[in-house]
């Protein structure tokens, strides 16, 4: 599958999470159901990745963890916020620089309607 064809599942996913559930509950309930959502799909979910940062001659081997990375190709930023701030797109622009891989979904949800707390980030071209 690529990155676009992961994409469209996580989002057809979090819309029905958040029109079952709304908006309100901890990232962690929302992390937990959209890896079951994803996994009934067949696809291969890692929730809590570590993932390196390599600066100079350290490398931190947990430097971060993405909340759930999709078929190896796409990390999803959960949020459950009333507003996504600009540093939460930064975050994970840094992560997929960081990883090498080119799409991010932030997903925010605590946005009172799904289409308004999904941000696609690319790192590079698509």
């Amino acid at each position: 599958m690529t990155e676009n064809e992961i994409a469209t599942q996580i989002v057809d996913a979090s819309f029905k999470i958040h029109t079952t559930l709304g908006p309100g509950l901890l990232e962690s309930v929302y992390e937990t159901i959209l890896a079951f959502e994803l996994e009934k799909r067949k696809l291969q979910v890692i929730r809590q990745k570590p993932l390196p940062v390599v600066y100079e001659s350290i490398t931190l081997d947990e430097g971060y963890r993405a909340d759930i990375v999709v078929n190896d190709k796409v990390i999803i930023e959960l949020k459950s916020v009333e507003t996504l701030a600009s540093v939460h797109k930064k975050q994970l622009l840094t992560y997929l620089k960081l990883s090498g891989k080119k799409l991010g979904l932030l997903i925010n949800f605590g946005a009172p309607v799904i289409k308004d707390g999904i941000e696609r980030i690319i790192n590079g071209k698509l």
